[in-house]
């Protein structure tokens, strides 16, 4: 994969993970262009089939493409960048990431999105409680709710 794409995905995904939407800012790691599909079942290095993934997400979705939704127990498929909206699927609820639908029930559940590590984000740990990011206009909707919740701790 070239520099040009890595730089389209990036780009497309507004420097957000497309399954969590961290903000690459607020992440201690570089965020990973991901194969939605991998290489190993199939997947090629095209732009439909990248999504732009925070290093949690992506070593949590491994090679899966389908998940169990904890509600129904059955086998679904995963949440997909490329051919659903997010907001069909999740919503945020205070500082948890919320399943609406089976697929995104699966999601939320697989990807380990409301871990506790992962309700407090990256930066939170690097920065003084006393001391939050001066901008905050670009601030991630589950981080500002984690802030809070730093706050209270």
């Amino acid at each position: 994969m070239d520099a040009g794409a890595r730089d389209a995905v990036r780009r497309r995904a507004g420097y957000r993970c497309e399954y969590c939407l961290l903000h690459q800012q607020y992440s201690a790691f570089v965020h990973h262009i991901e194969h939605i599909a991998a290489r190993q079942q199939g997947g090629r290095d095209e732009l439909a089939n990248l999504a732009l993934a925070c290093r949690r997400c992506n070593l949590q979705k491994g090679l899966n493409v389908t998940g169990i939704d904890p509600v129904s127990c059955k086998t679904v498929r995963l949440f997909h960048p490329r051919r659903d909206r997010w907001t069909e699927h999740f919503r945020f609820s205070g500082a948890n990431v919320e399943g609406l639908t089976p697929v995104g029930r699966a999601a939320v559940y697989l990807l380990a999105m409301n871990a506790d590590r992962r309700r407090i984000p990256d930066w939170a740990r690097m920065w003084p409680i006393s001391s939050p990011p001066r901008d905050i206009s670009r601030w991630s909707p589950p981080c500002f709710r984690a802030w809070d919740l730093m706050a209270k701790l």
